[in-house]
């Protein structure tokens, strides 16, 4: 037989708060340690950030290459001196 309980003042039942929160998987800090994973921190978002200039720096370069190879010219024609 149970015993005759006061009355929470407070409203709050430790009971209800355990049976809306189910069933944990095992690791108590998995739901504390989600939101490192997810929105701008997955790991794509982490990888872009990682390198914020990279991209417009490789399309740069690449296109300096090719203006390189099409528009400046060697002008210092190597000619072979005789004797050497």
């Amino acid at each position: 037989m149970a015993p005759n309980r006061k009355p929470n003042l407070t409203g709050f039942s430790p009971r209800a708060l355990a049976a809306a929160a189910g069933k944990t998987q095992g690791d108590p800090w998995q739901r504390y340690e989600a939101w490192r994973y997810t929105g701008p921190f997955t790991r794509w978002n982490r990888f872009k950030s990682a390198f914020p200039g990279l991209g417009i720096a490789t399309v740069a370069f690449a296109g300096y290459l090719v203006y390189e190879q099409m528009f400046l010219k060697d002008s210092h024609a190597h000619h072979e001196e005789g004797g050497h």
